[in-house]
């Protein structure tokens, strides 16, 4: 059986962004009440661990000294226009008394899950508090700090892995596709609504890595609209083939619950049955896992998808999983045909642009 840890730790809860801000940090303790309650957190070789906040010379791999500084300085009041040309006190990186203290603990979640595949102590490990993708060297945006799964995947690489970034937050994951453009060591993977209609306004399918990185950087755009069936079509024909020819020593997952149907920040049209459909095909690789949280601003479709998920790497019985799955959706004819076409020429660009240098 898989030794599957879910990390998380009520520290976590002691923080949060500002009340009018759409990201919400209640969500980790959300999912593990409802996991809790359906007993999915022990026996089966699965297990809970806390995290120990990242340590500076860690975040330091990834961000410069200069822009810890002044998240540090700014949360505790003082801020300058340096500070807001690294994108902090902006709209979506605003200052708040805890923007240093929590990501610093949110990140070493993810650190603690990277720890614990690497000792061979856990299979799969589950941080829903990570996931911070968009977050650059000296840059915050979108809600993100310090970049957590950048810094694992850097970790992991230094530990002589080859790494698959899976990224299926709706936004592209800049930050990190950023970070490894010119890497072979680590494959970055995106499924996000296309750039032209959502933030970042990046992530296209010529995007695909430079020198010894290209044909490493993946970028899969979607069209508003895109449903379960287009978008796994999508999966299945670009991912899973990459995933078979890269052969990666483990994955790592950022699972952003933003794809929903009904997310206010977004406009794709997913249940949470994709995200578990997905995580099956992963776990059919036989690799380790480490999977975070991300975006999702519509809190309970959030929390139970990651309660799903979590049972799904978690290897509980069907029964308790078709409690927390979704209804399908209807789709019409219009939205199938306008999707499907969108989708197949994204499809086909992609695979024009990387199969080739994967011998695909």
């Amino acid at each position: 059986m898989r030794k599957a840890v879910f990390i998380y730790s009520p520290e976590l809860e002691k923080y949060s962004y500002p009340s009018d801000c759409p990201f919400n940090t209640s969500r980790a303790g959300k999912t593990r009440k409802i996991l809790d309650s359906m007993g999915l957190l022990s026996g089966g070789n699965r297990s809970e661990t806390a995290p120990t906040p990242a340590q500076r010379v860690v975040l330091k791999k990834f961000h410069s000294a200069r822009y810890l500084h002044a998240l540090k300085t700014a949360a505790k009041g003082r801020w300058n226009a340096e500070a807001l040309n690294m994108g902090i006190g902006t709209p979506d990186c605003p200052i708040f008394k805890d923007m240093y203290d929590y990501p610093v603990l949110a990140c070493g979640a993810t650190l603690t899950a990277a720890k614990l595949i690497l000792s061979g102590a856990a299979d799969v490990a589950f941080n829903p508090s990570g996931g911070f993708h968009h977050a650059g060297p000296e840059l915050a945006a979108g809600f993100c700090y310090i970049n957590d799964v950048a810094l694992a995947c850097m970790i992991l690489a230094e530990a002589g892995k080859r790494v698959l970034y899976l990224d299926v937050d709706v936004h592209h994951g800049d930050g990190v596709a950023n970070a490894f453009y010119d890497r072979n060591d680590v494959m970055t993977i995106s499924f996000h609504q296309n750039g032209r209609t959502l933030f970042p306004g990046t992530g296209f399918e010529d995007e695909i890595g430079a020198g010894e990185g290209k044909g490493h950087c993946v970028n899969v755009p979607l069209p508003i609209g895109t449903y379960d069936q287009a978008y796994i079509k999508a999966f299945e024909t670009i991912a899973l083939p990459l995933l078979a020819a890269y052969n990666p020593d483990v994955i790592v997952f950022e699972l952003g619950a933003d794809g929903l149907a009904g997310d206010p920040l977004a406009h794709l049209r997913l249940t949470n049955n994709t995200y578990a459909d997905i995580i099956e095909h992963l776990l059919s690789f036989d690799k380790p896992i480490l999977a975070t949280g991300g975006g999702g601003y519509n809190i309970d479709n959030t929390i139970k998808a990651w309660a799903l998920a979590w049972s799904t790497l978690a290897g509980s019985d069907a029964n308790r999983k078709n409690q927390l799955r979704d209804k399908a959706l209807v789709v019409s004819s219009q939205q199938r045909d306008t999707v499907t076409a969108a989708i197949e020429a994204t499809i086909e660009a992609v695979k024009k642009n990387i199969f080739g240098i994967h011998s695909l």
